[in-house]
């Protein structure tokens, strides 16, 4: 059994930053998909950001060139480094971790396994 913890989020204006973390405890796996989510009132949870084993990325356009994820294997780390963010980014956002790789299934809730209970993001436009 993993468990994942999220920290970071808040209130921001537009145009401002957050750093979401999300540590992760229990089991380890040799090969992986870790991902960030996030869900807004009324909407699908949908990928935000992915990252594997070998630090390979993947994100979703809405957040391209504004979103970094990165990942400290020593601390059992996963980062989100969210900038220039938009009133669209609103969301609730949840860190995930799936035991095969994260392949062709990087945004695709089915394909991980452990979910963390979630930090809610709020910027004001």
């Amino acid at each position: 059994q993993e468990e994942l913890v999220e920290s970071g989020g808040g209130s921001v204006q537009s145009g401002g930053s957050l750093r979401l973390s999300c540590v992760a405890s229990g089991c380890m796996y040799s090969s992986y998909c870790m991902g960030w989510f996030r869900q807004a009132p009324g909407k699908e949870r949908e990928g935000v950001a992915a990252i594997d084993h070998d630090g390979i990325t993947k994100y979703a356009e809405s957040v391209k060139g504004r979103f970094t994820i990165s990942q400290d294997k020593d601390k059992n780390t996963l980062y989100l480094e969210m900038q220039m963010l938009k009133f669209e980014d609103t969301a609730m956002y949840y860190c995930a971790s799936g035991p095969f790789g994260c392949g062709g299934f990087h945004f695709t809730v089915g394909a991980y396994k452990y979910w963390g209970q979630g930090t809610q993001v709020t910027v004001s436009s």
